[in-house]
């Protein structure tokens, strides 16, 4: 066995000494595609998403050099017709990029060094399964002739595939010579036919874009955007997410709040693995969203200077969908025309959520809104440092009970911002209300639509336990009355479900009339405490 040409499968079977979510029918796919033009199969889903163990799964369950039966017994794919017929029957090629990259670093040594090491990496390996080999010198050719020799072919598993395109992002030189060599196995009419039984790479962006097409073609992609017939193998869903709080005796409710958010057409809604089993492991809530390199530093790209982008940054801090054109992409961190890229950029890094039926995106749960609050507090732009002030000082005038001030801040945002976005008058209002408290994140969680009383409360700002901060409920009204979405608070009570939260509680009406022959948006304020 070597250590990247037929591995063990040790790494899986560590992996199943711990909360394993069975996620085994993946497998199953990728049979389905050996022997068939779609062989090649590429995934991308953020960092943390499970990427690892799914590499770590089907070398584990392909491996012709192991043993696997014990396993993967008990598992879905136990079950599947497909089981025997491809169980430890291949040569596994098994790569994670991203470990080069770190022992280059380590060595100081160039990433440009990376394609031919691992080229030197897999012949040595290859010459060493027997006296047959021994003499080889050209690693196609090598694997060609283990294939012929032994009637097996060859399962390709990479995983991070995409990290040297991202860390030799301004290095074309070093990108082109790592795509030759996946050219060279996967794009090889000499050999990809032969040797290849299928391959599974998997990263966080998809395949590079080269003049508009993929780099490597023939490879049949998935991704957030569009993750087809692999939407529940993204992350987790929330049927195994409530299975894993049952078992840990943890409530569902904060899990979902603050690791839900991902949703697909026909999988539904998808969950940050990393972050529930940190939770669940540390019996707390709380942002386990990865610091790491500055290829995903948030900050990087929420700073980029395109014309509209700090106005969009803060409509999805305010919790409004953005309209977003995702074609067009290069998949990559460097090639920009705007700020569609930039956000379909944050929408596979996980720091988006997209919505494939609106084309709009949002930021999923509160892990991701606490990694915004950390960023935008950094990101020198003069229009976001003002957005921040003056929505802090809106907080204090609505604590402080000033009616005329939070009218007055509300009318300007109002004005500001309405152009852009395209809803019916409350609507609208709702909309600029979630920008006007741009920074609720400090102090508060808020809440759309909450049921309370005899309805719902349009917003609720609830404060976070470690506050002493009031509760506030607000009442949206378009030409009516201040005073009328303040009886209605009343009428309906929907205080009561929030008289026990431990806080005072502010009523807050707003309403505003819009002068038919001005256009002018008048608005009014009223706030009572019980």
């Amino acid at each position: 066995m070597g250590t990247y040409l037929n591995p063990e499968n040790s790494g899986f079977a560590e992996i199943l000494q711990s909360d394993y979510v069975d996620k085994t029918g993946l497998i199953s796919l990728i049979n389905s595609t050996i022997g068939t033009k779609k062989k090649l199969t590429c995934i991308s889903r953020p960092r943390r998403f499970g990427k690892s163990y799914a590499a770590q799964m089907l070398s584990a369950y392909y491996v012709k050099t192991c043993d696997s039966h014990e396993l993967f017994s008990k598992y879905e794919i136990a079950q599947d017709e497909s089981y025997e017929k491809h169980l430890n029957k291949y040569h596994v090629i098994s790569l994670d990029i991203s470990g080069f990259i770190s022992t280059a670093v380590q060595m100081k040594k160039s990433l440009s060094d990376i394609p031919a090491t691992i080229n030197k990496y897999l012949l040595d390996e290859l010459k060493g399964i027997s006296p047959d080999l021994a003499d080889v010198t050209n690693l196609s050719d090598g694997l060609l002739k283990l294939v012929r020799t032994t009637g097996s072919k060859i399962v390709f598993i990479i995983d991070e595939w995409d990290s040297l395109i991202r860390e030799a992002a301004d290095d074309p030189d070093t990108q082109e010579a790592y795509l030759n060599l996946l050219r060279g196995w996967f794009k090889n009419n000499n050999f990809t036919p032969e040797a290849v039984a299928a391959a599974y790479m998997t990263g966080i962006l998809p395949i590079k874009k080269q003049k508009g097409q993929s780099a490597v073609s023939d490879f049949e992609e998935y991704s957030v955007i569009k993750p087809g017939i692999y939407g529940k193998y993204v992350g987790f869903t929330e049927e195994e997410v409530k299975k894993l709080c049952d078992q840990h005796n943890i409530s569902f409710e904060p899990m979902k709040q603050w690791y839900d958010g991902y949703e697909f057409k026909d999988t539904g809604a998808i969950y940050n693995p990393n972050s529930v089993i940190k939770a669940i492991s540390h019996r707390d809530f709380d942002s386990y969203w990865p610091e790491s390199s500055a290829a995903e530093g948030l900050m990087e790209y929420i700073s980029k200077p395109y014309n509209g982008l700090t106005k969009t940054i803060a409509e999805l801090i305010g919790g409004v969908d953005v309209k977003v054109d995702t074609k067009g992409f290069a998949n990559d961190l460097v090639t920009f025309r705007g700020q569609d890229d930039v956000l379909t950029l944050m929408i596979h890094l996980g720091y988006l959520a997209y919505d494939s039926e609106a084309g709009t995106v949002h930021i999923p749960n509160e892990e991701i809104k606490l990694e915004f609050q950390k960023a935008i507090k950094y990101v020198h732009h003069e229009a976001t440092v003002r957005r921040l002030q003056e929505s802090k000082q809106l907080f204090l005038d609505t604590i402080n009970m000033n009616e005329e001030a939070v009218a007055v801040q509300i009318e300007k945002i109002h004005r500001e911002e309405t152009s852009p976005l395209h809803y019916n008058k409350e609507d609208s209002l709702r909309s600029v209300i979630k920008l006007a408290y741009y920074t609720y994140r400090d102090n508060y969680l808020q809440w759309e639509e909450l049921p309370t009383g005899d309805g719902f409360a349009d917003i609720v700002y609830l404060p976070k336990r470690d506050s002493d901060w009031p509760v506030l409920v607000i009442e949206l009204k378009w030409n009516k009355s201040a005073e009328g979405a303040i009886d209605q608070i009343v009428s309906k009570h929907y205080p009561d479900i929030l008289k026990d939260y431990g806080s005072d509680i502010l009523l807050v009406g707003i309403n505003y009339d819009k002068d038919a022959r001005t256009g002018e948006k008048k608005h009014e304020c009223r706030i009572i405490k019980i």
